[in-house]
């Protein structure tokens, strides 16, 4: 019997044309996969958490590939991972999450080094979060700190958990602070 079942999907896309300045090349998008589903273990101490976030990497594939879908693999340049448990859950059963949602998009974005950022809290229906995203590449790229907020009205129910993901094609709009740029990527090791 599967330990996921969905009630509701839902897809963010935020679209920046410009930031009081001239409009970049193209405007950036920014977009989250989210999906709430039943949490198995809502109300109770469940001490083996492993299989349940095993069979969550399907769901990660579902999100991820909307994601690619959405904004186009060759145009993706930041990610993340969110997670809002309802009052009924516990911290841990988001933190199942950074292993099956990570796992998922670095399958499907062909495996980038760069860490994913993730964000979790257990919380009531309608809490909103700021997810930070960084590049795929390299996790000190500067001009790629960023975020989106993700919330849906109705969720997560007391019983639920909220489960989303984000990608987006590129930096801040004229993003101007310096730093490592991701053209002087050179490391390679997700760092630098």
């Amino acid at each position: 019997m599967s330990l996921i079942d969905i009630r509701k999907r839902c897809l963010i896309i935020e679209t920046s044309f410009h930031e009081n300045g001239p409009a970049p090349e193209r405007p950036l998008k920014l977009a989250a996969s989210c999906a709430v589903i039943k949490n198995p273990y809502a109300g109770r101490y469940e001490p083996d958490l492993m299989p349940f976030m095993a069979e969550l990497r399907e769901l990660g594939t579902l999100l991820a590939s909307e994601l690619v879908d959405t904004l186009g693999r060759e145009n993706v340049e930041v990610y993340s991972k969110a997670a809002i448990v309802g009052l009924d859950g516990e911290m841990e059963h988001g933190a199942v999450w950074h292993e099956a949602g990570g796992w998922a998009m670095r399958s499907v974005l062909r495996e980038p080094k760069a860490m994913v950022p993730a964000v979790k809290a257990v919380a009531v229906a309608g809490y909103r979060m700021m997810v930070p995203v960084h590049y795929i590449h390299a996790s000190y790229v500067r001009s790629h700190f960023n975020s989106i907020e993700i919330g849906i009205q109705d969720s997560p129910r007391a019983n639920e958990i909220l489960f989303a993901l984000v990608m987006g094609t590129g930096g801040r709009v004229h993003s101007r602070l310096g730093g490592l740029t991701k053209e002087a990527v050179s490391v390679h090791d997700g760092q630098r």
